[in-house]
């Protein structure tokens, strides 16, 4: 791997594993336009989303922050409480998957033409949660995520934990176990389960990085782990440490813009997208 390629493909983690595009599915993409062989490069897919969780942390501190006082303090009913509740139980049904099916999902989508087809189900999937969004479900609010102590009349309750509900973390733990096929972005897959189930956009996405937090740490533990019988690293240092600042630094410049971004506007775009390049990978 060239310094040029570990740059491209770190900007290109670093980018799409917030935007709802699915990282995983580009990384698959970029290194066989890029002529790498991609069973070398499972370090690096490592290193560079080790990079992007270090992007959600920097960018979530003071809700990380406040998740860790309430877990010292065994406030486990204050907003901050439950959220490491929803989260703990969104994070099952990945680490059940992962543990149990890893290696077949591996052997058996990690290619072109199926991260190909995988983006454009998902890009479908996007358009039909707008549409149920929008049809059956009326938030009253959907900027308000500042207000921390805002609650909403109708069930909503504050900004930590907007409509979320123990049901609806395990529907959205289910999406993000799909999201371990490359091709389903983690982001996108989470984000429209709560579009179905009437959470905004915004609250579904912030929660969606949470979650997302346990869920990359160990699948990159795991990963790491299996290095050594995979014939080591297979990639130079210095790639892998440009690799992890262009992912880490293009990744918080990705969550800051899509947090913005989704106040006002719906994931119809990037469906258009996904749609396009999943058709695109088959001409």
């Amino acid at each position: 791997m060239e310094i040029l390629d570990s740059v491209i493909l770190g900007i290109l983690q670093g980018i799409t594993e917030f935007l709802p595009i699915s990282s995983s599915g580009h990384l698959v993409l970029g290194e066989e336009w890029l002529g790498l062989n991609v069973e070398t490069l499972k370090s690096f897919d490592v290193v560079v989303h080790m990079g992007t969780l270090l992007a959600i942390l920097v960018y979530f501190w003071k809700d990380i922050w406040g998740m860790i006082k309430a877990f010292f303090t065994f406030n486990f009913k204050s907003p901050y409480g439950q959220l490491i509740g929803y989260i703990l139980i969104g994070t099952i049904p990945a680490v059940i998957v992962g543990l149990l099916f890893e290696d077949v999902i591996d052997a058996t989508f990690r290619n072109v033409k199926s991260v190909g087809a995988w983006m454009m189900v998902v890009g479908v999937i996007f358009v039909c949660g707008e549409y149920a969004y929008k049809r059956w479900h009326k938030p009253l609010m959907e900027n308000v995520d500042e207000a921390r102590d805002y609650v909403q009349p109708g069930g909503y309750e504050s900004a930590e934990v907007r409509g979320m509900k123990w049901w609806k973390a395990i529907v959205i733990g289910l999406a993000q176990a799909m999201a371990l096929i490359p091709g389903v972005s983690r982001s996108g897959s989470t984000i429209v389960a709560g579009l179905f189930q009437g959470i905004s956009r915004s609250s579904a996405a912030r929660f969606s990085f949470l979650l997302g937090i346990p869920a990359m740490a160990g699948a990159g533990l795991l990963t790491a782990l299996n290095i050594p019988e995979n014939g080591g690293l297979g990639v130079d240092i210095l790639p892998l440490l440009i690799g992890f600042i262009t992912s880490f630094a293009f990744g918080l410049l990705a969550v800051a813009f899509l947090m913005k971004f989704l106040k006002k506007n719906s994931l119809i775009i990037f469906a258009i997208y996904l749609i396009a390049l999943g058709f695109g990978v088959f001409i």
